[in-house]
């Protein structure tokens, strides 16, 4: 059953909630942990990449993506390439992130893929490739008949949606996990930088939310071929 809220409305809310995040992660990586750097003899600055790409490349470039159908009032042709275009941004910029973790623990001689969070992170990311390519071949070039668009939208909007939410939830599990680094090397737990954390991983589930939220929203008349199928 669909929202009976403007979908507009809640993307409003949702491009609120992406500036607040954005923010809230560039000031606590650059005023708090000391800037970005893709090389620097301060490793730390190059781990920072990470959760600056993962929220603003990855998931709210990624949930900007998903609104688009929803959102724009635009011809379904426009919306198809300006949704492929947004999401393919989204997975480099990913990559980007998970990269640069990766590049951080190899040049401070840290492990690789110990944790849940990095464990999910490399499988979302696989998924999401997987789900863009598919999404590329059947429903943008060359495409498939008509019977395979129809009969594959629901499980493309589906399984995007739970990527979404995975990619949500695990950022969400890596806010946790450095604040928790932070605050066993002397971090104070009520200190000023724990509660940026914190709030800002709350902002970010609340983008999610939304996201969801106007996805779930009532299409416009005229929009033949949004999420409603789901």
């Amino acid at each position: 059953m669909a929202i009976q809220v403007k979908p507009l409305h809640l993307a409003l809310v949702a491009q609120a909630l992406a500036v607040a995040g954005a923010v809230m992660v560039l000031v606590w990586c650059i005023h708090f942990l000391g800037g970005l750097a893709w090389d620097s003899s301060n490793k730390n600055l190059i781990f920072n990449l990470h959760p600056v790409l993962m929220l603003i490349g990855f998931i709210i470039m990624g949930g900007e993506a998903i609104m688009v159908y929803k959102a724009l009032p635009l011809r379904k042709e426009v919306k198809k390439v300006i949704h492929l275009v947004l999401h393919a941004i989204a997975l480099i910029l990913g990559i980007f992130g998970i990269c640069a973790a990766f590049k951080n623990h190899i040049e401070s001689s840290i492990p690789n893929l110990y944790s849940l969070h990095s464990w999910l992170g490399i499988g979302i990311i696989v998924l999401y490739g997987i789900q863009w390519i598919y999404g590329l071949l059947i429903f943008f070039y060359p495409g498939g008949s008509i019977g395979l668009r129809a009969d594959s939208l629901p499980w493309h909007v589906l399984v995007g949606l739970f990527v979404f939410s995975l990619a949500v939830a695990n950022a969400t599990l890596g806010f946790l996990e450095k604040l928790t680094f932070l605050e066993n090397s002397g971090l104070g737990k009520y200190s000023a930088e724990a509660f940026l954390v914190n709030f800002t991983a709350i902002v970010t589930i609340l983008y999610g939310a939304f996201v969801i939220f106007t996805v779930s929203s009532k299409a416009p008349p005229a929009d033949d071929f949004s999420y409603s199928a789901i």
